[in-house]
């Protein structure tokens, strides 16, 4: 009989034992910590109950301990991890005293995350989430290409992304260290913002060291020939028929029109270049259909689209339902629904039952750790070769999720081994993804449509600790390694299986992208400004979900230590994003209100914008988070200064006076270059930013001194600085991974050192167009 793929129960705790002390004001820590919580760690927040919906959210799980500092100095004693995070609008860590901290926790892993770094020139900076969007580079990303860029600054994401990327970030590197240390030495783990983020669109930070120049954000024909937005009868559906075979299931989809019957849009160069005409045809179509018909026809023949939504359509979603996707929570009185980590074993852990009340985490007296359970019988040796070193992953994904999943395993000292297909290679070797995600993998080009390869898969499957996939779902049952097969060769696998919206459930075979997602869970409807139409934007999500499929794969190969046992771990992309978005939904749920897009307002802040500066699209982030901050401002700026008793202005007063105040701000920032103008408002005391290119980044005197970008050798043999982790170790140097491997570069050496396969051995596997 096969083996029953394990780790797919509910409430499996991964990190039983684990002992995490959250710190500090930043949201970043709260997100860390969550994701500790829900992958079973003993997690104790210090500090104040929750303060708002998303505090409440990413709470679940926790315990809380309002004790004095004494108290708290007696749990980081014991702690395995301490993460801290600079709050809204603070420089460095806020006034925490690392140093103590680090006393205080001698053995523990202390993550600590701020704006800019604790080292650099600009490492006393203060951030917050606009000042990272627009320092990052990420900002002019985001939505994409638009119409007319001096109308339409470059713009931040929804509800504290930043924050949501720089805890993920944190707990990525806090699941390596502890693996490693598990007890041992302690180690500081230093998180910037700002690298976290610009992380998350990986190949333009690649492009200057390829001598590329970062795209203007004006709209140019063609733009949106990858991702279509098309009108429906009641709203805007996303669809994305990229290869041959899926223009075709299109074009039957929409009815086999006249226009299309003689191939002349089959060709991409055609449609780049009639763009305006093809989607003209197509919207006439699509304005006749509901979202749903559109939906479910293009579904159907297997062309990947989805309606654009907003979060709280997804409350009703019978795939989430059947997921247990979200958990209730109390507040204000009323039970909501809250999204939960994406993990098939997330729901149903201790303090996240699927279904039931949670009341929000109050703080109490005299917190104690949990016991931890019985040490295992071998004791635990430190690998060597870095965190993961004897570790062996086989890689099957592609694109950008998956491969950075593998990417941050292989830095971290896993022996990766790339598997793809001459016919079908990694799309991400058209462009500098492969470059940067590739880096310190060997290469293997099977030919799965043969049976010999096949075997050679399983054999590799035998000898390897992890299999990462993120085909569709069923692709890897059809090529004969489904996981009942996966696991009967390995019953101690770790088998990560990454798909748009899960494994299991009525739509679990729904063909996704990650672009399309974004507009299916709403996240790309609320970024943007009023008033605009709605766009995809950049591929926000897959570069977040490689960092969680990296987390889990760690936690799931430090449990595995200790007991033995596999696990499968059921990664849905929907599910992801769902769980960086609590606001939006639970405030639905509470006021009834949908989103709206807002730019870069912020209800709790003023003056919160973007301003023009001197150049062809230049501009400065200015976010004054408090009263201290704006009094220092209106001494930095002349027309500031001339409003009748402006510096003693409350909140309310600047919101009130927000036409005068963004004009004297903006006819400041005019006359100055945007590199001069944030700095001379940083060194005043206001959180500012320039809007950053990749080019900006890559000539960046700070990151230059972080050494953000590493030298590394490329596939033609030229070195070239490339961008390193999004994190980096005390006292640690920083990894120096090999180049990306050339397509199938690698085969025959792995197939002779893994499986041991000698020369006739291999003859008869090309022979057989095996291996290609």
């Amino acid at each position: 009989m096969a083996a029953a793929p394990p780790g797919s129960e509910a409430g499996a705790r991964l990190l039983d034992g684990v002992r995490v002390l959250e710190l500090g004001r930043g949201l970043a820590a709260a997100v860390c910590g969550n994701v500790f919580a829900g992958l079973g760690a003993d997690v104790v927040r210090a500090g104040d109950a929750p303060g708002s919906p998303v505090d409440a959210a990413l709470s679940a799980g926790k315990r809380l301990s309002g004790d004095a500092a004494e108290a708290v100095a007696r749990l980081a004693r014991e702690a395995d991890l301490v993460v801290v995070a600079a709050g809204e609008g603070e420089a460095g860590l806020g006034g925490f005293d690392l140093d103590g901290l680090r006393r205080d926790a001698p053995g523990a892993v202390v993550v600590a995350i701020t704006p800019f770094g604790l080292s650099g020139p600009y490492r006393d900076f203060a951030g917050g989430d606009l000042i990272a969007f627009l320092g990052s580079g990420i900002a002019r990303l985001l939505i994409g290409p638009v119409a007319e860029p001096r109308e339409e600054p470059p713009v931040r994401a929804a509800g504290n992304q930043s924050q949501f990327i720089a805890g993920v970030t944190a707990a990525c590197a806090a699941m390596h260290a502890l693996y490693a240390a598990d007890g041992g030495e302690g180690r500081l783990i230093d998180v910037s913002v700002q690298e976290a983020l610009a992380c998350m669109a990986i190949r333009d930070l690649a492009q200057p060291a390829f001598d590329e120049t970062p795209l203007s954000r004006r709209r140019a024909a063609g733009d949106g020939v990858t991702v279509t937005i098309l009108p429906a009868s009641d709203g805007h559906i996303a669809i994305s028929p990229r290869e041959a075979h899926q223009w075709k299931a299109w074009v039957g989809v929409m009815g086999d029109p006249e226009w299309a019957r003689d191939g002349q849009f089959d060709d991409r160069a055609v449609k780049v270049a009639r763009w305006g005409e093809l989607h003209a045809l197509m919207s006439q179509w699509s304005s006749q259909h509901t979202k749903a018909e559109i939906f479910e026809a293009g579904q159907g023949a297997h062309v990947p689209c989805f309606p654009l939504s907003s979060p709280a359509e997804l409350l009703d979603s019978p795939q989430l339902e059947h997921r247990r996707s979200f958990r209730s929570l109390s507040i204000e009185g009323k039970q909501v629904r809250a999204p939960g980590l994406p993990f098939g074993f997330a729901p149903g852990a201790e303090g996240e039952a699927a279904g039931g009340g949670v009341e929000p985490a109050q703080p109490s007296r005299g917190v104690e750790w949990r016991k931890r359970p019985a040490p295992a019988e071998t004791p635990y040796v430190a690998p060597s070769g870095g965190h993961l070193g004897g570790v062996r992953v086989l890689d099957f994904s592609w694109v950008i999720a998956g491969p950075t999943c593998t990417r941050y395993l292989a830095a971290m000292g896993a022996e990766v081994l790339k598997v793809e297909s001459a016919g079908r290679p990694d799309p991400g070797r058209a462009s500098e993804l492969h470059a940067v995600l590739g880096q310190g993998k060997r290469g293997i080009a099977l030919n799965l449509r043969v049976p010999e390869a096949v075997a050679i898969a399983r054999r590799l499957v035998e000898q390897s600790d992890v299999v990462v996939e993120n085909f569709a779902t069923g692709v890897m049952g059809r090529l004969g390694l489904g996981d009942d097969v996966l696991f009967e060769l390995r019953p101690d696998l770790v088998l990560v299986s990454a798909s748009g919206l899960g494994r299991t459930g009525p739509q679990a075979d729904r063909v996704a992208y990650g672009t399309l997602l974004q507009c299916f869970t709403g996240f790309a409807g609320m970024n943007g400004y009023p008033g605009r139409p709605p766009a995809v934007g950049m591929a926000w999500l897959d570069p977040m979900c490689g960092l969680l499929m990296a987390s889990a794969t760690v936690a799931a190969l430090r449990e595995r230590r200790a007991s033995g046992r596999g696990r499968r771990i059921d990664f849905s992309m929907v599910e992801a994003l769902l769980w960086t978005m609590p606001g939006p939904l639970i405030d639905y749920q509470l006021s009834g209100r949908a989103p709206q897009r807002a730019g870069n307002d912020d209800p709790r802040y003023s003056p919160h914008g973007v301003y023009r500066c001197e150049g062809d699209d230049a501009w400065v982030a200015v976010a004054v988070t408090s009263d201290e901050q704006w009094r220092a401002l209106c001494a930095a700026v002349d027309g500031l200064r001339a409003l009748d008793g402006s510096a003693g202005w409350s909140l309310a007063q600047r919101q009130a006076n927000a036409e005068e105040v963004d004009a004297a701000i903006s006819g400041w920032a005019a006359g100055r270059a945007a590199s001069e103008a944030w700095l001379e408002l940083q060194r005043a005391g206001v959180p500012a930013a320039p809007a950053n290119s990749s080019l900006d980044l890559f000539a960046d005197e700070h990151l230059r001194e972080r050494g953000f970008y590493r030298p590394g050798m490329d596939l033609d043999g030229v070195e070239r600085l490339l961008p390193g982790l999004p994190w980096q170790v005390a006292d640690v140097a920083a990894p120096q991974p090999g180049p990306a491997p050339g397509l199938g570069a690698d085969t025959d050496a792995v197939l002779r050192d893994v499986l041991g396969l000698g020369d006739e051995e291999l003859a008869a596997l090309h022979s057989a167009g095996a291996l290609e």
